[in-house]
């Protein structure tokens, strides 16, 4: 299935595009001529990003790094958490969500397919006929799920589809207890139910348990495996207790096909921790803090996405308190409502995300562990700077979550010559570029965030080596 989006079309020669006075960034162009630093300005006057093509199903690239789609482009999943999108929208309310995301880049949704809490929809629809019985399922309910899906896969997006969130620590939030309640074959029934409904479909990732890694692994495993049954190629992850990723708790089973990172620490150190793992699989960040909760503002929000983007993860989901509960309840005060939070600082933020890596060639990035390219600056925790470096050596790219000194070993680069721009991932916009600088014989080259930034402002700088 190939879902067409609208395209900008871009100068085959550029590399960068600087931002417009609409506050949107045309970034990286990637040529097939030798790059270079040409600018242009462009002006769009609707938030929008450059949205490509994607031909789904999503897949695992051959090295087991990333996701591809059918025609085999890398696929990087910038995701936005939406987990009450079914549950909690009228028809009217999902349209304008799933609009405004797929303009501001966003190209994976996740989604609980039940909810505990608040468990009816916006029409009064239960999931299940008798409260709790998962073999019991309401076709009112499914079938509004049905139009939600719908809508969601005429947008082009791929969905993160929860089938029975467990709840924290498995508690009141979630399903765990039912489950356990209901015993194997209730789960079964109900993992046939909608693999039968869903399981066809190609533009479904979805998601086994939901912020707990159950003791009981059979509550997970009776579903997984019958979603596998009607689609042997599903890709399934898993959504564990913070601080377990999804091979730490999951390695082994055969349905577990992409990896996750779930923490409310720095992400680099889990990121990296994963990406070395011998049995790795593509991963994503599947859940960090999101804007305005645990005091998350969108610098936070930014630092979690780049440390884990530069650290080799294959994508990130992004988090906004209101959005994710939508009209149901959250777990802390929102200071707005939704259709506001939807221009959030944040929200700006993942568009400058995606546009700046879909012109890249992200997936060849390789992240500097060893500290052999960014030498110094690096710090730690949540001001920890990360660097990755493409296979080639001929482009380098540093995030810097504040203004401050670094130095770069350019004798990693390809060429005996560099050029390189500060990117500001808060506007979306580059700064003049600097060099050539002479990179043969040069062990450390300093670079300075730009004088004009304030303490706190995050940056990132681009490398290129220069024929």
């Amino acid at each position: 299935m190939k879902v067409r989006m609208p395209r900008f079309r871009w100068l085959a020669t550029a590399l960068f595009a600087a931002l417009s006075v609409s506050g949107l960034a045309h970034m990286l162009q990637r040529a097939s001529v030798a790059m270079d630093f040409s600018q242009m300005e462009a002006n769009v006057a609707t938030a929008t990003a450059s949205i490509t093509d994607t031909a789904f199903p999503i897949s695992v690239s051959q090295n087991g790094r990333y996701l591809q789609d059918a025609n085999g482009r890398p696929f990087l999943l910038v995701g936005d958490a939406a987990w009450s999108l079914i549950v909690g929208l009228n028809r009217e309310d999902v349209t304008l969500y799933l609009a405004d995301r797929r303009a501001r880049g966003f190209n994976a949704i996740v989604v609980n397919l039940l909810e505990h809490v608040s468990p009816k929809n916006a029409y009064g629809q239960a999931p299940f006929l008798t409260a709790g019985s998962f073999n019991t399922p309401n076709e009112a309910y499914f079938e509004h799920a049905d139009w939600v899906i719908r809508e969601a896969t005429a947008q082009g997006f791929l969905i993160l589809l929860v089938p029975a969130y467990l709840g924290f620590n498995g508690g009141h939030e979630g399903w765990y207890q039912d489950m356990l309640a209901s015993g194997p074959e209730s789960l079964r029934h109900y993992g046939d139910y909608i693999g039968r409904r869903y399981g066809k479909l190609s533009n479904i990732l979805w998601i086994q348990g939901g912020d707990y890694s159950p003791p009981q692994k059979y509550v997970v495993r009776v579903i997984a495996d019958a979603i596998r049954a009607h689609n042997p190629n599903a890709l399934q992850t898993a959504h564990n207790s913070p601080g377990y990723a999804g091979l730490d708790y999951w390695s082994g089973e055969p349905w577990l096909r992409v990896n996750t990172i779930y923490t409310y620490g720095p992400v680099y150190w889990p990121a990296a921790e994963q990406y070395a793992r011998a049995d790795h699989l593509p991963v994503i960040l599947i859940r960090s803090a999101y804007e305005f909760e645990h005091g998350a503002m969108a610098h936070r929000i930014r630092t979690q996405a780049y440390q884990a983007l530069l650290t080799g993860a294959a994508g990130q989901v992004f988090g906004n308190n209101p959005i994710w509960h939508f009209e149901k309840p959250g777990l802390y005060e929102a200071p707005m409502g939704w259709r506001e939070a939807l221009d959030s600082p944040g929200s700006r933020s993942m568009t400058h995300l995606y546009n700046f890596f879909e012109q890249l060639p992200w997936w060849e990035l390789e992240p500097d562990l060893g500290a052999h390219f960014l030498t110094s600056g690096a710090q730690d925790e949540q001001k920890r700077a990360v660097a990755a470096l493409t296979a080639d050596r001929r482009l380098g790219i540093v995030y810097v979550p504040d203004a401050r000194s670094i130095s770069l070993d350019l004798q990693m680069l390809a060429d005996k010559s560099v050029v390189a721009r500060w990117y500001d991932p808060r506007q979306g916009h580059f700064l003049a570029t600097t060099g050539p600088i002479k990179g043969s014989g040069k062990k450390s080259h300093i670079f300075a965030a730009p004088a004009e930034s304030s303490s706190e402002d995050d940056w990132i700088l681009v490398v290129q080596a220069q024929d």
